[in-house]
């Protein structure tokens, strides 16, 4: 897969995000508001339309409103191999998705006082206290560490700015893991979390780790699995029945595959999935879900912290991770380091971006589409989110192929958006 484009940054600008298709193909039933109704068709025909082009093998979109679901669409297959269409109720690798998750399980326990966002949190995960920042290697190529400045707080860990990162961005921990031996974090591996800091904690944000160690202190004050833990205080609780690390046949069954796109712009399918009998439930990005189930984590958070009489968390946590908890500091350009499987990425470059307790913060308007202040993130397939609380409006786009940010799968989500927004009219919302 990888080529020349890939040493080319590949990101979602703000070009991309004010265009929107709108070619008119015919696809799954929706779910629509009445007053809408005469406009689902653009949002269909930017779906379909990628799906006819070759863009996409397939994809599912859905978007809701405070008052409910609005927009449910399903085009092409789970497979360029064949198979079944894609449905409703197709069940994707989420990956960094997964994080949001993590983050507000990591929150239901700081309003229950069970963990602090600035304490050390070595104090409920001891392995953090061992936490060295690498400052190089030598010349024989061995990794030099120090001790951090300063301890690492779950404000540091959910901000990603502890100081963890991944090899994926970051190769001076990619090379630590072949000098060091520690597997990738995919395997699910315990050894795979034993790995240095890039800075000191607090100093900036680099995305890394951080939210596998956040999933860790849920487990420590909680007593159970993070598997456990969300299916029994998040997934149950909201009728998220397919969001889950680990299958069962049915919803192996409705699984789409992974493709990847080669140097020659073609897609292929691969076999790529998260293991199944984990050493550890990776709370930064092992979870799959479905749409329907995700934009139903995004309403309750869209309704503050309350939906379908489950309360998950209180509207006043909401509005604190809906906030910028790293001050100045910016979120910054993933450069690659490994092109198969991802391209450079940047939301919205040139514009500031924060984070707050769970996702990243536009903190600007974005023409056509959401509000300053939004939320969101992705998975490195290909999947995205947004949750836009000063317009009531939340949305959630699926693909799976890598690498991430693949410029297509962007534009499709760019166009996605920009349909979503002119449904709303004059009065705001879907």
């Amino acid at each position: 897969m990888a080529d020349s484009k890939h040493d080319q940054a590949n990101t979602l600008t703000r070009r991309t995000a004010m265009q929107a298709g709108a070619l008119l193909v015919a696809g799954m039933p929706l779910l629509w508001s009445s007053e809408a109704r005469a406009d689902k068709a653009k949002i269909d025909g930017v779906l379909g339309g990628a799906v006819s082009a070759g863009t996409v093998p397939g994809v599912v979109a859905v978007a809701a409103d405070d008052k409910g679901v609005v927009y449910e669409g399903a085009f092409g297959k789970r497979s360029l191999a064949g198979g079944a269409a894609m449905t409703p109720d197709t069940v994707f690798w989420i990956a960094s998705m997964t994080k949001a998750i993590t983050s507000i399980a990591a929150m239901q326990m700081v309003e229950q006082g069970k963990l602090s966002l600035d304490k050390p949190i070595s104090d409920v995960v001891l392995e953090l206290s061992a936490a060295q920042v690498l400052e190089g290697f030598d010349n024989e190529g061995k990794p030099k560490l120090r001790p951090p400045k300063r301890p690492i707080t779950l404000r540091h860990l959910l901000t990603h700015t502890a100081g963890f990162s991944y090899a994926l961005w970051n190769p001076d921990i990619g090379r630590y893991m072949k000098a060091a031996n520690v597997p990738d974090i995919g395997t699910c591996k315990l050894d795979a979390l034993k790995l240095p800091l890039v800075f000191d904690p607090g100093e900036k944000w680099e995305y890394g780790i951080n939210i596998d160690w956040a999933g860790k202190a849920v487990e420590r004050v909680s007593g159970l699995s993070l598997d456990g833990y969300m299916r029994e205080r998040i997934f149950t609780p909201l009728g998220m029945k397919d969001t889950a690390f680990i299958l069962k046949p049915d919803q192996q069954a409705r699984l789409a595959t992974v493709h990847a796109r080669g140097a020659d712009g073609q897609l292929k399918p691969i076999e790529f999935g998260m293991p199944q009998a984990p050493e550890f439930f990776m709370g930064g990005g092992a979870l799959y879900s479905t749409g329907r189930d995700y934009l139903t984590f995004l309403r309750m958070l869209l309704a503050g912290g309350r939906l379908n009489n489950a309360q998950i968390l209180r509207p006043e946590t909401v509005a604190l991770i809906n906030k910028n908890s790293m001050g100045d500091t910016n979120v910054t350009l993933l450069k690659t380091a490994m092109p198969d499987l991802t391209n450079d990425a940047e939301f919205f470059p040139g514009m500031p971006k924060k984070w707050g307790l769970a996702y990243m913060i536009n903190t600007q308007d974005v023409p056509g589409g959401r509000s300053a202040g939004s939320l969101a993130w992705a998975g490195l397939a290909n999947t995205y989110y947004w949750l836009d609380p000063k317009k009531k409006v939340a949305g959630v786009i699926l693909t799976q192929i890598l690498p991430f940010a693949d410029q297509k799968a962007l534009q499709l989500l760019a166009d996605f958006e920009t349909a979503v927004y002119a449904n709303g009219g004059k009065n705001g919302h879907t």
